[in-house]
């Protein structure tokens, strides 16, 4: 049986890879350009403030917190690759 040798830091690696793939997601989901004067999903207006307060925002609060809801949220996984977490 093959016991792979690791650094000192291989845990800190995977928790600073686990911290950069969250960035990323979260990076790809802020809004960027101009916003729109009414909502793309219901077509009410967007608000003066949210539109300055929010550059490139596209949804009214409304419909915003509803995107928030079904959105799931990265799921964790195990960058070892245990046989454990490929069974899930």
């Amino acid at each position: 049986m093959a016991i792979g040798w690791t650094d000192d830091d291989a845990v800190l690696d995977q928790i600073q890879d686990s911290i950069n793939d969250e960035l990323c997601r979260a990076r790809r989901n802020v809004p960027d350009g101009e916003s729109l004067m009414f909502c793309e999903e219901c077509g009410e207006e967007i608000p003066e403030a949210r539109r300055r307060a929010v550059p490139g925002v596209r949804l009214c609060i409304a419909c915003q917190e509803e995107a928030d809801k079904k959105q799931k949220a990265a799921e964790l996984y195990n960058r070892r690759g245990s046989k454990d977490s490929q069974l899930k």
